[in-house]
């Protein structure tokens, strides 16, 4: 169920009021330190999210996710399928009938992008080059929203929502491919770039000019 003004703390409330678009909460997401899970795995709730002030990438889509149904935004998550089985998951909207994304990642080219994608097919490819590490790739999608878990308190609950996880694992997934040549490319330039700055996260892609908002310094 939606959560009413009264559902949410003073903290909270006060981060919905203030985050009504995309870019806002992107930009929320930026500020946060990410979430990489030092003491043991979590999935925390928006409710989560604002007391730690901590998210690794499902826990700013869920974050996402409850912002911006307060603003009238469809709830709705991409899901990446990595072959190395470490899938992103963002937050998904349309403006104008161009898909768009909010997301938080380690790396920043997975963060989120502008509404300006005709497909969601243009929109996944736009991270394929990105998603390319020492072992990512990305074999497929799915989308959906998360209304099948119906009351399940995904959006509020102190404890870890283990069951979005799963419920994200079983959906149905649109199988992506692209080339071996190009795959190779980007792997190679990865592996060399990292072998050199071993302390930093590429930013050589041509599509920065698509990505949401800068990338968080010194959080990456």
């Amino acid at each position: 169920m939606v959560p009413t003004i009264d559902e949410f703390s003073r903290a909270e409330w006060q981060v919905v009021r203030a985050h009504r678009t995309p870019v806002q909460v992107q930009g929320y997401l930026n500020a946060l330190d990410y979430n990489d899970e030092a003491e043991g795995g979590t999935l925390r709730s928006f409710r989560g999210v604002v007391a730690t002030g901590r998210a690794h990438c499902l826990e700013a889509a869920l974050a996402a996710a409850v912002i911006l149904e307060q603003h009238g935004y469809p709830v709705q998550l991409l899901d990446l399928e990595s072959w190395d089985s470490l899938d992103h998951v963002l937050f998904l909207y349309r403006k104008k009938g161009k898909w768009g994304t909010v997301a938080r990642s380690r790396d920043p080219g997975l963060h989120g992008r502008k509404p300006v994608f005709a497909s969601l097919r243009e929109l996944v490819d736009s991270y394929f080059d990105t998603y390319v590490d020492h072992t990512g790739r990305i074999i497929g999608y799915g989308v959906t929203d998360l209304t099948p878990l119906g009351r399940y308190n995904w959006r509020l609950s102190p404890r870890n929502v283990w069951k979005v996880e799963q419920f994200l694992r079983d959906m149905p997934h649109q199988r992506f491919a692209r080339s071996e040549a190009r795959y190779r490319f980007w792997h190679r330039r990865y592996q060399a770039y990292r072998q050199r700055y071993p302390d930093r996260k590429p930013l050589y892609y041509d599509n920065r000019r698509t990505w949401a908002v800068g990338y968080p310094k010194g959080k990456r």
